[in-house]
C-alpha cells in the first residue's frame, strides 16, 4: 500500500492543479512499489514529472504577480533539487536514498498542497485564471503589487530564503 493515496483533501478546485497532482500521486505510488531494477526508471519519471509540474505552477505565479521568488517557487527548487539528486545517488548503488526521498514526499506533499498550493489555487480562483489560456477574467481582481514571501504576513522574506538555498 502507498504511503500517500488521492482523496478529496487533496483537491484544491482548479482541475489542472488537481490534475497534476493526482499524476503525481500515482507516479509516487509506481516508484514506491517498483523493485531494484525499475526503481531508478520510475524516479525519473517522477522527477521529469515534478519538474513540468513546478515549472507550471511557478509560470502561473509569476503570470498573476504571486511573485515567482516567492518561498513556494524557492520551495519548489528546493524539492526538485533534492529529488534530482536521488537520481545520482541511486545511479551510483544507493536505491535505498530513492526509497526513503519517495517516503519524505508522502510526508510533504499533502502539507504543501493544502497549505502554498491552497494558496495559489485560491488566488487562481479569485481573478478567473485560466491555466489552459492564461486569461484572466477578473483583471480588476489582480494584486496591485506583485505578492512576495507566501502571500501572507507569517512568511519568511524571500531573499534570506533564497541565500539559506544557494548555501546548502
Amino acid at each position: 500500500m502507498p504511503n500517500l493515496e488521492w482523496s478529496d483533501a487533496l483537491a484544491l478546485d482548479l482541475p489542472a492543479m488537481d490534475d497534476t497532482h493526482r499524476e503525481f500521486v500515482d507516479l509516487l505510488a509506481l516508484v514506491e512499489a517498483a523493485h531494484d531494477e525499475t526503481l531508478l526508471a520510475h524516479w525519473r519519471t517522477l522527477v521529469d514529472h515534478t519538474g513540468e509540474h513546478f515549472g507550471r505552477e511557478d509560470q502561473w505565479m509569476q503570470a498573476t504577480r504571486f511573485s515567482s521568488s516567492n518561498c513556494h517557487s524557492v520551495q519548489h527548487r528546493v524539492v526538485l533539487q533534492v529529488m534530482r539528486e536521488g537520481i545520482s545517488r541511486a545511479e551510483a548503488g544507493d536505491p535505498g536514498a530513492v526509497r526513503q526521498m519517495a517516503r519524505e514526499l508522502a510526508i510533504w506533499f499533502p502539507r504543501h498542497a493544502q497549505s502554498m498550493d491552497a494558496a495559489l489555487a485560491l488566488h487562481l480562483r479569485n481573478i478567473g485564471y485560466d491555466p489552459a489560456t492564461g486569461a484572466v477574467t477578473l483583471p480588476d481582481a489582480l494584486p496591485q503589487a506583485i505578492i512576495h514571501g507566501c502571500g501572507g504576513a507569517t512568511c519568511s522574506d524571500s531573499e534570506r530564503i533564497e541565500s539559506a538555498v544557494q548555501a546548502a
